[in-house]
């Protein structure tokens, strides 16, 4: 399991590996662009030359993880958000193929603010992400399941699934699972049996096979909040227990499991933060050895 966290790429991605290794990060993610802004951050051959460089010379971190930015909705009613929301992801998993990345991490889309029809909002989003695919590099792209706030897409794994037929079902469609928006849509994940169950029943619908990347958070708010609010390992609702559980899975071992904050000290991911997340795994395999 390589245990991580989001880190900066300000002033090429080559600093994100020496901000992981800062911190003791055995993988990283970013985002390819600004995260405030639709204009397209694309790199040039000096600094993904360097960023391979960093990567070969690191004692520490294995796995780069890209981020597509927020403002994308590939579900959009919209045809202009539509179609920048392509360009953009476009961007990113070239991004994604240039510095070999696992995989670009994607919040589907959103429907109509009032819940709107889910159908009509997946297909739309489905033909979008087919399109990108399409006109891209063959860099992965990981669907992420959300805490089901609104209209937004991914709260269930039968809608992952959805998502992932629409747009053609081919092997560089995969999922990235977010603890915290796993519990906010209900799915319970506070123990190591009931964490068991789910990843059953993910297996059933969509497929372990799927699994390229996992966030990892514990959540402000209970079960079936539908809000997406994070706090640190072991503070929020999943609690300890929970955390540990999701650290020490079995069937997540050898993916990048990246923790996004706020942070132990409250000014981001720091390496108290990962030395914490590693205490916790440790936890659960001696707990699954006993």
């Amino acid at each position: 399991m390589l245990i991580g966290a989001h880190v900066s790429p300000a002033g090429g991605p080559a600093n994100a590996v020496t901000r992981g290794e800062e911190r003791g990060c055995r993988s990283i993610q970013i985002f390819n662009q600004s995260p405030r802004m639709w204009k397209a951050r694309v790199y040039n051959d000096e600094e993904v030359a360097a960023f391979h460089a960093a990567m070969e010379a690191s004692y520490v971190v294995e796995a780069l993880v890209i981020h597509a930015v927020y403002l994308l909705n590939c579900a959009s009613e919209d045809p202009e958000i539509r179609s920048k929301s392509l360009e953009s992801l476009k961007v990113a998993l070239n991004a994604g193929a240039q510095l070999g990345a696992v995989g670009v991490v994607l919040h589907p889309g959103s429907a109509l603010k009032d819940g709107g029809p889910a159908d009509e909002a997946i297909a739309r989003a489905a033909e979008v992400i087919r399109e990108a695919l399409d006109e891209s590099e063959k860099c992965p792209l990981l669907l992420e399941d959300t805490a089901g706030a609104g209209g937004t897409l991914g709260r269930s794994f039968e809608e992952l699934a959805a998502l992932i037929d629409g747009a053609g079902g081919g092997e560089r469609l995969g999922v990235c699972l977010d603890s915290c928006h796993l519990f906010a849509s209900g799915y319970d994940v506070r123990t190591a049996e009931s964490l068991r169950g789910v990843i059953d029943e993910f297996d059933k619908v969509v497929g372990c096979d799927r699994l390229g990347a996992l966030h990892v958070n514990d959540s402000m708010t209970p079960l079936g909040s539908n809000r997406d609010r994070h706090t640190n390992l072991g503070d929020g609702e999943i609690g300890r227990e929970g955390m540990i559980a999701f650290l020490s899975e079995p069937r997540f071992e050898g993916l990048p499991v990246i923790f996004e904050g706020p942070g132990r000290l409250g000014k981001g991911v720091e390496a108290v933060d990962m030395a914490w997340a590693h205490d916790l795994r440790s936890r659960g395999l001696a707990a699954r050895l006993s």
